[in-house]
């Protein structure tokens, strides 16, 4: 196992809060948790995953150069409705670059891509259904409020697909997809606050996000399962 991966599960056991919250506890709700809205996979899903596809995507491998960006670390929990964490969860995550460009072919400017950025990670929740990665803050690119993609599968079938936006940022009310989300309040459940990490000397960031599924799988607007570990998974599958 690469040292990245070390560090990184070592790292989130730091940037987790040490008191979990009641609605983190099996048993404790009498109400159930709100699933969190489901959100397009977009365009620009990787078209070939990278050959690094851990839950670092400052580095690659073993390059000494890290990608621009600033340094955030996203951290939270897969849980069920009634707030039972969701163990070997399959997260995946892909975003822009610095630039604004995505680890796909058909991306606007992909000329121009910070070839340092992984662009893409995945990790498996533990048993308490945390899950960590360490990118960078998500920026803006034509048409679109900054975001990060996100995709959760289990036993190799997607069961849910959404994004995470910037609570408060000023583009989050002008963006089309934001928008599909009829309900004001239910929105505020694809947001995330980015807050600086007190003493960090490299400016970085820390964000959590909960992810709650609901309790059978779902299908794409394709009406494919999608999702999966492994890349020999991936390239049996039908592309949506």
């Amino acid at each position: 196992m690469k040292h990245s991966i070390l560090f990184s599960r070592r790292a989130a056991l730091r940037v987790l809060p040490v008191g979990i919250p009641a609605l983190w506890t099996p048993g404790v709700m009498a109400e159930q948790l709100e699933i969190t809205p489901r959100l397009t996979e977009g365009p620009f899903y990787p078209d070939k995953l990278p050959l690094d596809t851990d839950n670092d995507l400052l580095v690659i491998n073993d390059s000494i150069d890290p990608a621009v960006g600033q340094v955030t670390h996203l951290t939270g929990k897969v849980l069920r409705r009634s707030g039972e964490p969701v163990r070997n969860a399959f997260v995946e995550i892909w975003q822009v670059d610095a630039n604004g460009v995505y680890l796909h072919s058909g991306s606007n400017g992909a000329k121009g891509r910070d070839t340092n950025f992984q662009g893409y990670g995945r990790f498996l929740t533990d048993v308490n259904g945390r899950y960590y990665f360490r990118t960078i803050k998500p920026t803006t690119y034509p048409g679109r409020t900054p975001h990060i993609h996100f995709a959760v599968s289990m036993n190799g079938h997607r069961v849910m697909t959404s994004q995470i936006l910037i609570e408060g940022h000023p583009q989050n009310e002008r963006d089309g997809v934001f928008r599909t989300i009829r309900d004001v309040e239910r929105r505020k459940l694809v947001t995330a606050k980015f807050n600086p990490i007190a003493d960090s000397k490299l400016n970085e960031l820390q964000a959590r996000f909960n992810i709650v599924m609901g309790e059978t799988p779902q299908e794409d607007d394709q009406g494919v399962m999608r999702g999966g570990i492994g890349p020999s998974d991936r390239a049996s599958r039908r592309r949506g």
